[in-house]
């Protein structure tokens, strides 16, 4: 097992678990969002947003690399943080509380706690937990960035719930041509596709992709979708329509990642390889993450989910931890 491991996995990972050390000096008791290519400098936040379980996640991974009971402690807080979200009127809690809990050492609580209000979130009649009121907007959205994360933390208290909120996705999401990856709901004309985030955006497939993955690995559904989900490039441009934008080395990490899970290796290798290679500094910061590129924010940036995923993919792939 240890021969087929590629010479450059361990010094990558050894790399950005580095990183994550300076990072939880820089900001303290903040939530690191995305940093300047130039600098390293983080743009923060105080309760975490969305992306607070990928933070805690990467203190996680850390601690689990170095076995330092004070990297232990630094993950605890960290994910104990995250507990104001637990009721938040929010699909995204699959984000915060399943990458933000599932490698962990305890925590098993928190996670709860959040399942089941994820489950009381369920909607019957509309087959899936909505996108929710808590970032504003309509409530009554099916998007996709809402499937991973949620499909694993709702298995954990309801099966059947956690497979009918990735089948509706599904069936929305890849129900049509161009493909749509946010979706609204109202009584009487029912689904109505929505431009944002757009068609050609790169992580609507790596979301969905990951979200099959997980659904695969823990409840034995078909992962028949997986295949018209992947990019035929290694890092996909970061809305395929826009041929001389960024690309967006988020997308490949959680791309390489459900790939593994799915025990696609070799594609996976290749993708990291890339990342590794390409995009990867020597102090373990992964750029080229593009974060929103209709609105020009941090279109070239590292990102807190994209430094995660490219961890947990590779401590998947040197065996530091096993899918979770």
């Amino acid at each position: 097992m240890t021969a087929s491991i590629p010479s450059w996995a361990d010094r990558a990972l050894a790399s950005v678990l580095g990183r994550v050390a300076v990072t939880r000096a820089e900001v303290g008791d903040r939530f690191p969002l995305f940093a300047d290519p130039a600098d390293g400098r983080w743009t923060t936040t105080g309760r975490g947003s969305w992306t607070g379980g990928f933070w805690a996640g990467l203190l996680w991974l850390r601690a689990r690399y170095t076995g330092d009971p004070a990297d232990r402690e630094a993950a605890r807080v960290g994910t104990a943080r995250l507990a104001g979200w637990a009721e938040a009127d929010t699909a995204t809690r699959g984000l915060i509380f399943w990458y933000g809990t599932a490698l962990a050492d305890g925590e098993p609580g928190l996670r709860e706690r959040a399942a089941r209000a994820c489950l009381d979130s369920f909607d019957p009649e509309l087959g899936l937990v909505p996108w929710g009121s808590a970032f504003g907007g309509p409530r009554l959205l099916a998007r996709v960035d809402g499937v991973p994360g949620l499909v694993p933390l709702l298995a954990t208290v309801d099966k059947e719930a956690a497979v009918s909120h990735l089948r509706r996705h599904l069936d929305l999401c890849l129900g049509q041509r161009p493909r749509c990856w946010s979706w609204q709901y109202e009584p009487g004309p029912g689904w109505t596709a929505r431009e944002d985030p757009p068609p050609g955006w790169s992580r609507g497939p790596a979301w969905l992709l990951l979200a099959t993955a997980e659904a695969a690995h823990l409840l034995s559904e078909p992962a028949g979708a997986a295949g018209e989900l992947m990019s035929d490039d290694l890092v996909p441009l970061a809305d395929a329509a826009q041929a001389d934008g960024p690309r967006d080395t988020s997308a490949a990490a959680i791309t390489a990642s459900a790939l593994l899970v799915l025990g696609r290796r070799d594609r996976a290798v290749a993708v990291l390889e890339e990342l590794v290679r390409s995009h990867l500094t020597d102090d373990g910061r992964l750029l080229d993450g593009c974060y929103d590129l209709t609105s020009a924010t941090a279109v070239r940036h590292e990102l807190i989910w994209g430094d995660f995923f490219l961890a947990y993919a590779l401590a998947l792939l040197t065996g530091l931890v096993e899918p979770a």
